[in-house]
């Protein structure tokens, strides 16, 4: 059993490696076609996607590994993006503080509800995670010195030494370079033993608690992860839009990156980055065409699922390892 669960070796013939590598150096050159094509709207659509890329990311560490599917997970999107904005408002510029803090408000945060809500499983982690991120959302509301439903605008983007983030260029790569890392550390994570551990804890819990794993502490500690990530991402989202906002706690938000997750193949290191690519364009595409795109939007992630059960990179993967020697 153990020996199934071992990492594959990355060859460099795999369709999958260069249909990763291919799909990489795609968002690599976006600026450069935003330069040449003088259409800068690129870099802010392409970097938006990357960002939810990054949430979506952290989200797949709790379904894809652990089995926990969080309806409040967008809750630590919003304390990173809200330790830009109201550090900013304050006077405070600092990048680097800005983003400790964001981490360390999403760490305390996962930690206190994570002891709570870890104490249930199935439908009653669903609605205490999406209780706990209503409460965010109306504190966000009535805090009406920071903007109150209005959100807030940042002043100035972060001064994150030695980059500059009010280039539009370093401030993509930034976000690029951070899903790459954030990619390649997933990689080693999930088929690390404490990967392993995750796996077989969503598989049976009770036969992982026999064999004398404390299965509770290793769900926070991920679920801890899992919301500094998810911190990090509203960090870029601040500095990628200037706004912060009460909305990033909403439920809908949430919602979002589970689709992602589900649409591009859930337990996957790549579906979150697939799943965000296909719905946001498709997002963009449809609304476009028509004011009603909503329903064939939801007609085509239907489609999807139904059709290939594990999503987009997940079928792919699921092909690419029948053709492999």
């Amino acid at each position: 059993m153990w020996r199934a669960l071992l990492p594959e070796p990355v060859s460099l013939r795999a369709p999958r490696t260069w249909a990763v590598g291919a799909l990489l150096l795609m968002f690599a050159l976006v600026p450069v076609h935003a330069h040449v094509f003088d259409q800068p709207f690129y870099m802010t659509q392409f970097g938006r996607i990357l960002v939810y890329a990054i949430a979506a990311c952290s989200l797949n560490l709790l379904i894809g590994w652990t089995g926990l599917v969080s309806l409040g997970h967008a809750m630590y999107l919003a304390i990173g993006a809200y330790a830009v904005a109201i550090l900013d408002f304050h006077g405070v510029h600092d990048g680097w503080l800005q983003l400790g803090t964001g981490l360390a408000g999403a760490a305390v945060v996962a930690l206190l509800t994570g002891v709570v809500v870890l104490r249930t499983s199935g439908m009653g982690f669903i609605m205490i995670t999406l209780a706990f991120a209503q409460m965010f959302y109306f504190l966000g509301v009535s805090l009406k010195h920071y903007g109150g439903d209005d959100g807030m605008r940042l002043t100035q983007r972060s001064v994150l030494a030695p980059l500059d983030l009010g280039s539009p260029t370093q401030r993509y790569y930034l976000v690029l370079g951070g899903l790459v890392l954030l990619l390649y550390l997933s990689w080693r994570l999930v088929h690390a033993r404490f990967g392993h551990v995750l796996r077989g804890i969503k598989a049976n819990e009770r036969r992982m608690r026999a064999l004398g794993f404390e299965a509770t502490r290793l769900k926070l500690v991920v679920y801890v992860i899992a919301a500094c990530v998810a911190s990090f991402a509203g960090f870029l989202l601040a500095n990628l839009t200037g706004y912060a906002s009460p909305s990033y706690t909403a439920w809908t938000v949430s919602g979002e990156l589970i689709v992602m997750v589900i649409l591009g193949g859930v337990g996957t290191v790549i579906g979150p980055l697939v799943g965000a690519l296909a719905l946001l364009l498709l997002e963009e595409w449809l609304a476009a065409l028509t004011t009603h795109w909503m329903a064939p939007l939801g007609l085509a992630i239907l489609l999807v699922v139904v059709l290939t059960r594990r999503g987009l990179y997940g079928a792919f993967l699921a092909w690419s390892r029948e053709r492999a020697p």
